[in-house]
């Protein structure tokens, strides 16, 4: 069963969330993080993208990079721009992106649950990628950021989220995206307690978004057990910082595609490819988007069309045969295009959902790109069935929006 604990939350006072508080460090680079923090030197940038206190251009993964985020971590505390609170609690996060608010609980999750496979993936991690993370984790002793949990919905969990959150937020506000973020400090003891016992009933938690932070978060912790030789089960580092969401608050976005050429084939030669394995269907230059599972929207020489999979070409039986992405990574874009590596084929970029259709054909129309491919997203059911069966999904299948801002709360490991 799924075991969480309540924490001693590391946390910006109330009037300085706003200048603690950034996206998270793998949604933007150096110099965009760089630019975001100019004259702040109270960002979270300074801790997760620590290379913008160096010269441009400096390597974020240079081992001096790691010592002055935990530097800088430490003077956050001395300064008070984080202070630990001095009981644990639970807390409640929350964000709105129009109009729709997704209310997520702040849990310490369980390393031994990751470890024995009760926390559930959905994707391949890269090793580079973790043990980035993993140094970072070691060198702050803190889990800095938190990642993105789902959990089948829960009756006694939504009463607590709908009983904290009738009282006024610790934080609320809007970032500079737009998007609204609240945040509230579970300091019920009771409530504390029906949160613990109603994880406790679960018999796994699902990774949402975040797979590289979560592989590091634990690997760290189990490596601290393993290291410490009275070591008892109950230290901090057994947990990690997650944001877990009620499955039905969160919906995935679509996660698109487009091609820098047809592969040597004409424009009619490819459209009739195509109609091999779908109904090719003309739908003029106003935007297209996909109205069902196993449709596909395509956009080509100023033209949208709507492509609809024939019977036969998927498999709804099958947890990965009925996804989009693979019907159209195995009968478009490798058997028609010759893609067979979505990671590293360089004739290949993918444009998340929220960034709206007008991207696809803004890089069509550009020249850079020749086609673009937009999908039916994949839904919480179907990522969840895929984690069960101990499945992986196919590279870029999912995107959330909006992002779990950083710097809310902080969970550190002693």
């Amino acid at each position: 069963m799924a075991k969480v604990k309540p924490f001693k939350g590391v946390r910006p006072p109330k009037g300085m969330v706003t200048e603690v508080a950034s996206r998270p460090y793998d949604v933007l680079n150096s110099e965009e993080a760089r630019k975001e923090a100019e004259g702040n030197p109270k960002s979270l940038y300074h801790i997760i993208k620590p290379e913008i206190d160096f010269e441009p251009g400096t390597d974020e993964h240079d081992p001096k990079v790691y010592v002055k985020a935990a530097q800088n971590f430490q003077a956050f505390q001395d300064n008070g721009w984080l202070v630990q609170d001095d009981k644990e609690h639970y807390y409640i996060y929350a964000q709105t992106m129009e109009g729709r608010t997704q209310y997520g609980i702040v849990i310490a999750a369980n390393v031994a649950d990751y470890m024995e496979e009760r926390i559930k993936k959905h994707e391949l991690t890269r090793r580079d990628k973790e043990e980035d993370r993993m140094k970072h984790v070691r060198v702050n002793d803190a889990n800095i950021e938190p990642v993105f949990f789902a959990f089948p919905d829960n009756e006694e969990l939504q009463r607590v989220i709908d009983k904290v959150t009738a009282s006024e937020p610790e934080y609320d506000f809007v970032a500079p995206d737009g998007f609204g973020h609240h945040f509230w400090v579970i300091d019920d003891c009771e409530l504390i307690s029906v949160v613990t016992r109603e994880f406790e009933k679960m018999p796994a938690l699902y990774i949402a978004d975040g797979h590289h932070r979560t592989a590091a978060a634990a690997l760290v912790g189990h490596e601290k057990a393993m290291n410490n030789s009275a070591h008892c089960g109950d230290e901090e580092y057994n947990y990690f910082l997650a944001v877990a969401f009620p499955a039905s608050h969160l919906k995935i976005i679509d996660y698109n595609r487009v091609v820098r050429d047809l592969n040597g084939l004409s424009s009619e030669d490819f459209l009739q490819r195509l109609s091999d394995n779908f109904d090719v269907e003309e739908m003029g230059t106003e935007e297209y988007r996909p109205n069902a599972l196993h449709n596909f929207s395509l956009y080509l020489g100023g033209i949208w069309y709507s492509l609809t999979a024939k019977s036969g070409t998927y498999d709804d039986k099958d947890p990965i045969g009925v996804l989009d992405v693979t019907v159209s990574s195995d009968l478009i874009l490798r058997d028609i295009l010759g893609i067979t590596d979505l990671r590293s084929d360089k004739r290949i970029d993918f444009v998340g959902g929220i960034r709206g259709l007008g991207e696809l054909k803004r890089r069509v129309d550009s020249g850079e790109m020749t086609v673009a491919l937009a999908l039916y997203p994949v839904t919480m059911d179907q990522l969840m069935t895929i984690a069960d069966t101990g499945n992986i999904m196919p590279p870029k299948t999912t995107w959330f929006e909006p992002k779990l801002r950083s710097g809310l709360v902080i969970h550190k490991l002693s």
